[in-house]
């Protein structure tokens, strides 16, 4: 082997390896001997330092794994590339799962979601794909299906829509069926319903409001509106109210907002805003804060 080039000679045949993102300790030499050794620091102790990345649970070897690569300018090298491509070939019980997790922390990088909602997909989908049901399904929609049921779990709901925007074109009805399909196969694994989270009007509300631009002031009115919507019986979806609440709010604002912007903003269609609309109006008075629009102002309001 040649002093630090990582290469065992053999005629003109070389084989490279390098490991992988793995986690090790090794103990550094201090700049000057001292008497506790020559692997000893300042204090006498031993002075230990990780090299390489943590491991994961999730993966059958915890992630401590070899991978064999070429070095550069090495490309002709026949015995390396020979067992680059073994190592792609055999049987490795974790190719799939990287491949996945990679995907979700792709997915959830573009929505912005903290590393506990990532963890908690990769968690659910391992628990899915351990059952191996998964052959012939679409795996862009199971993915984005576990890190939908994730953001549920840990009460930072987004809505389909804004999971299906990074779902590398699996539909909204395509998620809707993952993560039916999903949820039926932990429930009979745990033997129990699956615990998926209450999705309340307000868990969209500032992200809605921070989309369209509006005031300190008028999101902090939209946010006590949509809490006194909770005691109402309104028989809507909370992502339809949160847009319907928004419509309102802003209608007394001096930034007005078109509801095709904010049915843009929300994903919910016109539509479905307008009729929420109608729901909420009757109680205008009780939902819009009297600091934010007198009696007088509420007559402003457009008629549903």
């Amino acid at each position: 082997m040649v002093e630090g080039s990582g290469t065992w000679a053999h005629g003109t045949t070389s084989l490279w390896t390098m490991l992988s993102t793995t986690q090790f300790w090794r103990l550094t030499r201090s700049t000057r001997p001292l008497s506790g050794g020559p692997f000893a620091n300042e204090s006498g102790d031993n002075d230990p330092v990780r090299v390489g990345g943590p491991t994961n649970p999730l993966l059958a070897d915890g992630g401590l794994s070899t991978v064999i690569s070429k070095p550069n300018g090495a490309t002709g090298d026949y015995l390396s590339s020979s067992l680059g491509r073994w190592q792609n070939r055999g049987s490795n019980p974790d190719r799939s799962l990287i491949q996945a997790f990679k995907s979700i922390a792709t997915m959830s990088e573009r929505l912005g979601l903290v590393a506990t909602i990532k963890d908690r997909a990769n968690e659910i989908y391992k628990k899915v794909e351990d059952q191996k049901p998964l052959r012939g399904r679409n795996q862009d929609a199971i993915l984005a299906a576990c890190l939908y049921i994730a953001c549920r779990q840990e009460d930072k709901p987004r809505t389909v829509k804004e999971i299906c925007s990074v779902a590398n074109g699996a539909t909204k009805k395509e998620i809707g069926r993952a993560k039916e399909f999903i949820v039926k196969q932990l429930e009979v694994e745990m033997g129990q319903s699956m615990e998926m989270g209450t999705i309340h009007a307000g868990d969209f509300l500032r992200r809605f409001c921070s989309h369209l631009g509006m005031t300190n002031q008028a999101v902090k009115a939209a946010q006590e509106a949509v809490q006194k919507s909770e005691e109402l019986d309104i028989r809507r979806s909370p992502i339809s109210i949160a847009a319907a609440v928004i419509y309102m709010i802003t209608q007394l604002s001096d930034e007005k907002k078109l509801l095709k912007d904010i049915s843009l903003a929300t994903g919910v269609a016109e539509g479905t805003i307008r009729n929420s609309y109608k729901d909420l109006y009757p109680y205008a008075s009780k939902l819009i804060p009297s600091w934010y629009a007198k009696e007088e102002d509420l007559r402003t309001l457009c008629s549903p």
